[in-house]
């Protein structure tokens, strides 16, 4: 074990030199001793509020640790929100007795000595964190600073020797389990530095190594994957001593590719907020799991993965829900959601067996299924990503076509009587900041946006953004418009089409005009619509076009703020 460890209840009086680094900034390096002042003034703050449950709404990493360890030491439990947006908060209201965000912070350091005197930290204080439930409200998952404790020692155990010294940079968020471990604790406990900033790009990653040298990378599959694409990627150095990757499985071919640009593929952590890490791979060495040093693993009846580690904060066993096959040297290969296979029509249906099969068709790089409610009975809905060949099948043959090849497809797997009979393709599954993919955002993309269209299929090519879109027949904006014979009004076409390029061009919202404005053909309920939008940064323009099957049906460009 590093020296230097230290638990996590004992950090802020472990016997650290006051100038070692701790969090790594743009303009300097914040110290062991920057942490205990402002972790001193969060104390003189805290002891002034009445409640007990302070949710900390803190995107600064570092703000976050000095406010979680000085509630630790008030003895107040922290509580941590997944996220800040207001409706997120506003549904957590009665969970929590003080909220804590960045217009609270402390603004004058207070004497350590004296707010710090007599004080501790209980080795098992509680720690309340949220994650997506399957209802889609959030689930509160209570742990101990004992639980965290053990698994950082499980991390350092297994990659301490690895990194030795290397400060972790990150492009996962320290609200959730994976990003407080290992962006936050880990290093905390470890005596590595953290960076302050989250690197989303290569090119942000970059600047982040050429500041610090040499790091370890802790990101998720969504983050990895999209990484190829994007500028940078190929010229990062120095090379990072190891990427971590979690939320998801990380894809094969993403694996391949940076195990030959890196020499490694990137280590997976697989666990959950409730469990905790349970097992790690590396695609390059094989797809098998193994268990992280002190878990126990083994499966019951039904295949289903039973665990028992420190991580849990008890000794019994703990059952996922996650189907698992063993080999002959105790590593097991994972075989999807126990919970995700659904009865359809009185067969039996692997939701993630249906999203394998799709993935290896040449059109689809990803895929996602879900059950949608019937009329008469529940019908299995598909949400698939595109590869670029898929995308030149959509453009050219349209979404009709591209449904049936992948049925066609699917059929060859399983019984035509469970093959899904709604679609919707994307460029790109909704993967949240966790790298997951929460249920309701597949969910939401088989539901008419806030602004009435339903979007059955997007891709972009070429710089152009192509949509396919259902004018749904009980659209509010036909009352009345006209009696007798309803027609999509203009504005809101324009509405709809300033809303979709803003999801990629934000700054299209601030339209100012629209020019060269044309209707052609009148748009009737249940019509469907496909519109294209190229945009023009240099001169700060959009131009949309709509055509109804062969005709076009408006045209124009959007002006926003700035053009000349």
């Amino acid at each position: 074990m590093n020296a230097s460890f230290v638990a996590l209840h004992a950090l802020p009086w472990a016997p650290r030199e006051e100038g070692a680094a701790l969090c790594l900034d743009d303009a300097r390096t914040l110290d062991f001793g920057a942490f205990k002042r402002r972790m001193a003034a969060y104390v003189s703050w805290l002891e002034l509020q009445a409640g007990q449950r302070i949710a900390l709404c803190l995107d600064d990493p570092f703000e976050f640790a000095c406010a979680l360890f000085a509630a630790l030491a008030c003895g107040k439990e922290p509580i941590v929100p997944s996220t800040s947006t207001p409706a997120y908060l506003a549904m957590l209201g009665p969970c929590y007795d003080v909220l804590l965000t960045a217009a609270e912070l402390p603004v004058v350091d207070a004497c350590v000595e004296a707010q710090m005197y007599g004080r501790g930290i209980d080795p098992n204080a509680p720690l309340t964190l949220y994650t997506s439930g399957s209802s889609g409200a959030p689930k509160p998952v209570r742990k101990s600073l004992a639980q965290f404790d053990a698994e950082v020692r499980t991390l350092e155990m297994q990659w301490g020797a690895m990194l030795g010294q290397a400060p972790m940079l990150a492009s996962v968020p320290h609200r959730h389990i994976y990003g407080l471990l290992f962006r936050v604790f880990w290093p905390l406990a470890a005596g590595r530095a953290f960076d302050r900033a989250s690197c989303a790009e290569p090119l942000q990653l970059q600047a982040r190594l050429e500041r610090v040298g040499r790091a370890a990378v802790v990101s998720s599959p969504s983050h990895l994957d999209r990484w190829l694409a994007l500028p940078g990627f190929d010229d990062l150095s120095p090379v990072p001593c190891v990427f971590f990757s979690s939320g998801g499985p990380l894809g094969e071919e993403t694996a391949n590719v940076y195990a030959a640009r890196f020499g490694a593929a990137p280590v997976e952590i697989y666990g959950s907020t409730e469990t905790g890490g349970i097992a790690w791979r590396r695609r390059d060495l094989s797809d098998a799991w193994q268990a992280v040093p002190r878990a126990e693993l083994k499966s019951d009846a039904d295949g289903a993965l039973v665990v028992r580690s420190p991580h849990l904060g008890h000794d019994g066993w703990h059952r996922t829900d996650d189907a698992v096959s063993f080999d002959e040297d105790g590593r097991f290969r994972l075989k999807g959601r126990l919970d995700r296979v659904v009865k359809l029509d009185g067969k039996r249906v692997s939701l993630p067996e249906i999203e394998a099969h799709l993935a290896r068709h040449p059109y689809v790089s990803q895929a996602a299924s879900i059950v949608l409610p019937g009329v008469a009975r529940e019908r299995l809905g598909v949400l698939a990503a595109l590869t670029p060949e898929g995308g030149a099948a959509l453009l050219e043959s349209g979404r009709v076509a591209l449904a049936k090849a992948l049925r066609a497809h699917l059929g060859e797997y399983v019984d035509a009587v469970v093959l899904p009979r709604r679609w919707r393709f994307c460029a790109a599954l909704p993967f949240d900041a966790r790298g997951k993919l929460p249920a309701a955002a597949v969910a939401a993309a088989f539901d008419a946006r806030p602004q009435g269209m339903e979007v059955l299929a997007q891709y972009a090519h070429e710089g152009v953004l192509h949509y396919e879109l259902r004018v749904p027949e009980t659209l509010v904006h036909f009352a009345g418009h006209f009696p007798g014979l309803p027609i999509l009004p203009g504005v809101v076409q324009i509405d709809w089409a300033v809303h979709l390029g803003a999801e990629h061009w934000p700054e299209v919202r601030s339209m100012r005009a629209v020019e060269r404005l044309k209707f052609m053909a009148p748009v009737p309920p249940g019509a469907i619509l496909h519109l294209t939008l190229a945009h023009d940064e240099a001169r700060r323009k959009m131009r949309f076009a709509f055509r109804l099957g062969q005709r076009d049906s408006a045209s124009g460009v959007i002006a926003y703020q700035g053009a000349a």
